[in-house]
């Protein structure tokens, strides 16, 4: 007995596609470059525009005393471009962490920093006085 030879199956020219492992290899590296570029600007996008927005006006409040049942007097110091001005926003909170206080104090647009000791008027006894955030005027 003699082995006959397996016929191998020939597929129709063209039914199915063929790429290369190069040109795959080609394609997946054009997209990592795509995607490692458009990742590239994003974070570049968002560090410049947090720099600029924290550049233009930052504020603290470096000290606070309650003063009684309904008010607390504290400090606030902001630094900021010459001639921009605006608001910073400062809230009190209690014992129990809920808010009893909270208001936006005008910064004036002289100076490159304003400092001042300032009231919040609250409902209840303010344990804090803590800085939300300043924002400058449009």
């Amino acid at each position: 007995m003699t082995a006959s030879p397996t016929p191998t199956q020939v597929l129709p020219e063209g039914r199915y596609s063929r790429r290369s492992d190069q040109e795959a290899d080609r394609r997946l590296r054009i997209a990592a470059v795509v995607c490692g570029v458009l990742f590239l600007g994003l974070v570049a996008w968002l560090g410049g525009s947090y720099l600029l927005r924290a550049t233009v006006m930052s504020g603290s409040v470096p000290t606070f005393q309650p003063v009684s049942a309904h008010e607390v007097q504290l400090q606030l110091s902001v630094h900021k471009n010459d001639g921009t001005g605006g608001v910073c926003t400062v809230r009190s909170q209690d014992k129990d962490g809920g808010v009893v206080g909270q208001y936006d104090f005008p910064v004036p647009a002289a100076g490159s920093s304003y400092t001042r000791v300032v009231t919040l008027k609250t409902t209840d006894w303010g344990t804090t006085a803590e800085l939300l955030g300043c924002t400058p005027a449009k």
